[in-house]
């Protein structure tokens, strides 16, 4: 597993994480424990050692379940977890006392005197524009509570906004084939001032494992179902904005750019690497055998230039019109 810095003064991370949203279990068909020790563990033999979680997952299970699994291994993993979706705050209730209470709950839960990395968790512009909650990160910064803060945001106009913050480690973003207009002007300005990219759905909710057809049915409680249309949060954060299947359509004509020796995840992971403004990606994992998939980009060679910018315009001519949500 190769590795990259977060960001300047920041730390080396594997160029493939972990996304644990599914193993909070709150969604889909659910994880036990045992299934999700296994996960994390299968991360770690595979060179992982970053962790992406948020207070909300399972509220608290997805923090609580690192936080065990944390104290049965010896290796170093660094884990980031996240602020902001809660009920008691979300969207008008940001206040310094209620980070301060949150960010004690996550510590506790992952049994942790200080967490690496704190992202403010899609949280409002208006938030992000009024400032006053990037100074009290700053502040649990400079009491030792969090060594690093960024931002998970939705669209490049939030992103632009936390550039503009000193002490920015990071910005979490999505980022896949499928959505491509940060390339152009918010991750060269990240890149330029120093701050690490962290990429969330990677795989379009999987639509870019290529496996999904038009009849394919999802669990009552996957946002894949409850979220297609935007019905819960952004329509962003499920299929990467697109209609179900129209998704399923692009998926399956992107198969033809494929190289022959590579899967479509293979394939879909490379592309986003090959973005030398990426720090690493996160994505999300049901099962040990998912992981180790995952895990192989990093070792993949890089995708020629002709294929990225064939892709590129693929994305522009039959892509880009049918995203949805903020962008």
């Amino acid at each position: 597993m190769k590795k990259r810095h977060l960001g300047d003064n920041g730390f080396d991370i594997s160029e493939v994480g972990l996304g644990c949203w599914q193993i909070g279990g709150n969604w889909g068909n659910g994880i036990e424990k045992k299934q999700a020790f296994e996960i994390l563990e299968e991360a770690i033999n595979n060179g992982i050692d970053f962790f992406d979680t948020a207070d909300v997952y399972g509220d608290g299970k997805s923090e609580k379940l690192i936080g065990e699994f944390l104290k049965t291994t010896k290796a170093k993993v660094r884990v980031a977890t996240k602020f902001g979706r809660r009920s008691e705050v979300f969207p008008d209730n940001y206040t310094e006392e209620a980070l301060r209470k949150h960010v004690d709950a996550s510590r506790e839960r992952l049994n942790i005197d200080c967490i690496d990395l704190l992202q403010l968790h899609c949280i409002p512009i208006e938030e992000l524009q009024k400032g006053a909650i990037f100074d009290w990160l700053r502040m649990l910064k400079g009491e030792g509570k969090i060594a690093h803060f960024g931002a998970s945001v939705e669209s490049v106009e939030q992103g632009l906004i936390c550039l503009e913050q000193e002490g920015m480690q990071s910005l979490q973003v999505i980022f896949n084939i499928f959505r491509q207009k940060l390339t152009k002007e918010l991750l060269p300005q990240a890149y330029e001032k120093g701050v690490g990219i962290i990429v969330r759905l990677p795989l379009a909710s999987g639509l870019l494992t290529g496996k999904f057809s038009e009849n394919t049915q999802f669990h009552e409680n996957d946002h894949r179902n409850f979220n297609k249309d935007g019905e819960a949060f952004n329509v962003g954060e499920t299929f990467a904005g697109l209609p179900f299947e129209t998704g399923v359509k692009l998926a399956n004509e992107l198969k033809t750019f494929c190289p022959d020796d590579l899967s479509m995840v293979e394939f879909s992971l490379r592309w986003i690497l090959d973005h030398k403004e990426v720090t690493t990606i996160i994505p999300g994992a049901s099962s040990s055998k998912h992981v180790s998939g995952n895990a192989k980009a990093s070792l993949l060679p890089s995708l020629s230039n002709t294929l990225m910018n064939d892709l590129e315009t693929y994305y522009r001519e039959n892509v880009h019109d049918h995203i949805r949500g903020v962008y």
